[in-house]
């Protein structure tokens, strides 16, 4: 079952997706919404699968709340006005519905959205869960979760581990990040590497990473803030 959400300042809209998402047979609708923020708190507590949102909302639009959300999840706009349709496929949108909408076209955008989730967890699936490096006369094999951040250090690479000591490693950092997932690691400066989910907070292109200060170089300053907008 996919697991939603429906956000809409429209009651008889979300009774519409209510209804629609009980016959489908594959959605779980958890909660509706009409407030942006309470929607929000509820992101911040439960893992979801899929929204619904209107784009059209008074306090905060659609499109700028998905922006934020706290947890990363494909999205299905509904809205009555067309000219937003490029805007929300420009956020990679599974699917977008306009309004007044049919239970065929929606059973559409959630058998697109179902698609797109199974594609999603095989390729979880297909991750690896460690990667191994030679240091200090050893063979080391560390946990992808356990990495804080990488720092170069000229011909050494220095692995930053949760609850361990870290690992100093003789390679380079284009050679590590060929091991590495590219979904789940992100090279940001000439001498550092992070995980995506160790991200704290981002300001002045200063990245803050396990309470390291780790600055985003000019030259990967465009590939870093496409890949993590928030």
């Amino acid at each position: 079952m996919i697991r939603a959400i429906a956000i809409d300042d429209e009651p008889p809209a979300l009774r519409v997706i209510t209804h629609f998402s009980a016959r489908t047979g594959l959605v779980d609708l958890l909660r509706t919404f009409t407030s942006t923020t309470e929607a929000y708190r509820f992101l911040e507590e439960e893992p979801v699968d899929l929204l619904f949102l209107d784009i059209n909302m008074p306090a905060l639009s659609g499109i700028e709340f998905y922006k934020n959300i706290p947890q990363s999840c494909p999205v299905i706009f509904t809205t009555a006005y067309a000219e937003y349709a490029v805007e929300g496929f420009n956020l990679s949108a599974v699917d977008y519905l306009l309004k007044p909408f049919t239970y065929d076209r929606f059973m559409q955008a959630v058998t697109r959205a179902d698609e797109y989730l199974r594609f999603l967890r095989q390729e979880e699936a297909a991750r690896p869960l460690h990667l191994y490096v030679r240091a200090d006369y050893s063979l080391h094999k560390i946990l992808l979760s356990d990495i804080l951040y990488i720092e170069g250090l000229d011909d050494y690479l220095r692995i930053h581990l949760d609850g361990a000591r870290p690992v100093v490693a003789r390679m380079t950092m284009k050679g590590l990040m060929q091991k590495l997932p590219q979904a789940d690691f992100l090279r940001v400066h000439r001498s550092f590497i992070v995980p995506l989910a160790r991200i704290g907070s981002v300001r002045n292109k200063v990245i803050t990473c396990a309470g390291k200060e780790i600055p985003v170089g000019a030259s990967y300053e465009q590939e870093f803030f496409r890949r993590f907008p928030g």
